[in-house]
């Protein structure tokens, strides 16, 4: 009876592995998890095409068509960010310009470069929620310092702008930056200022349009956060369905309790052997051998107890989550996994002769992700 009981409980025990591994697990809409610092970073170059607008024109009536040849300058520009959540990021910006003081007589070209620190809103994931999306478009603003190389001088410099992100795959992205930098009256080299009252005309501006390449470095995306309070409130259907299971499972072992109060107790249970097999999943950590819950060893050792007592073999299969890290890193760290359960059952008094050991490296076959870093263990 004793054999019997325990053929039972693992039958049981697998049943509800299968039911948590099919079923997905809510997740908070605006909340992920959070990443370490090396995650999430980016570099970018462009090339800006730059319309001037000088203090000392206020009174000159020239017109304000940014493709004017007397306002128009080139240059380009490389940045470095991180966004620290989906939806607030920085970014230093550093942009060198070939640029033209705008006086109406003479158009005095000029060197220039400046450095403006960022901080970056991300509009798709602050008001939609966080997923990947092919487009992205952020606001930003930010100060720095500028400095004309002609005139050998140095100004604050205020800048604004709209990010337009559209992604080619997982590093590469395209970037369509649409900004306003503002600086003293004297950024150009002419510290003369006609703007009267009139604070942003008595300040030099520039308004331009990059175009350009950017990487992301490291991990790259997030994971939502489980939704506790939904998890808690799983649909009734599923609860149903799985309360019908158990109900079965109840009433077979009412049945097979019958069937061996009424035939000699050997034989029902050589029966059972051939018939019933059970398994038990053991769950680990991002990138990581290590087991993550020493729950999981509870529904392992009644596997070890069951095969020490009927000599059965037990597989050790390993996964992992396809989603990171190379093929090959993917098919040691499953191996390494197996292993690690694999000693465990050795410490559980399982002879080393039982266990067989196979990584299967890295799948994306179970959701959330998550699910896919685990070791399953079987009697076959």
């Amino acid at each position: 009876m004793k054999k019997l009981m325990l053929v039972l409980a693992i039958a049981g025990l697998s049943t509800v592995a299968m039911a948590q591994e099919t079923t997905e697990i809510p997740t908070k809409k605006y909340s992920v998890a959070t990443n370490k610092f090396g995650a999430n970073w980016f570099v970018s170059v462009g090339g800006d095409y730059i319309a001037n607008y000088s203090s000392q024109e206020g009174n000159l009536d020239l017109s304000n068509n940014p493709f004017k040849s007397f306002r128009r300058s080139w240059g380009g520009d490389i940045a470095v960010g991180k966004w620290f959540t989906p939806g607030l990021g920085l970014r230093l910006k550093a942009q060198g310009i070939w640029g033209q003081q705008v006086n109406g007589e003479v158009e005095n070209e000029y060197d220039q470069w400046n450095a403006t620190m960022q901080a970056l809103f991300n509009l798709n994931n602050l008001f939609c929620g966080y997923k990947e999306r092919m487009w992205n478009i952020s606001l930003y603003a930010g100060a720095g310092f500028q400095r004309n190389c002609s005139a050998n001088s140095y100004n604050m410099a205020y800048t604004a702008g709209i990010l337009n992100q559209f992604n080619i795959n997982k590093r590469f992205h395209v970037n369509v930056d649409l900004y306003a930098l503002v600086g003293e009256p004297e950024m150009d080299g002419n510290g003369i200022a006609n703007g009267g009252r009139n604070w942003m005309k008595a300040h030099d501006r520039q308004f331009g349009a990059s175009v350009g390449l950017g990487y992301n470095i490291g991990k790259v995306g997030w994971e939502n956060t489980p939704d506790v309070a939904a998890i808690m409130a799983l649909n009734k259907s599923q609860v149903d369905a799985l309360n019908a299971s158990i109900a079965d499972q109840e009433a077979e072992n009412a049945r097979l309790k019958t069937l061996l109060a009424k035939q000699p107790k050997e034989k029902i249970v050589t029966k059972i052997v051939k018939e019933m097999s059970g398994s038990a999943s053991v769950f680990f950590n991002l990138n990581s051998s290590r087991i993550a819950s020493k729950k999981d060893l509870v529904n392992v050792q009644e596997i070890v107890n069951y095969a020490k007592a009927n000599g059965s073999k037990v597989f050790v299969t390993g996964y992992a989550d396809s989603r990171t890290g190379s093929a090959a890193y993917n098919q040691k760290l499953s191996e390494n996994r197996a292993n690690t359960v694999a000693n465990k059952l050795v410490e559980m008094g399982l002879s080393k002769d039982q266990i067989i050991i196979e990584g299967k490296g890295g799948v994306a076959d179970l959701t959330p992700v998550s699910y896919n870093r685990r070791v399953i263990v079987k009697i076959q």
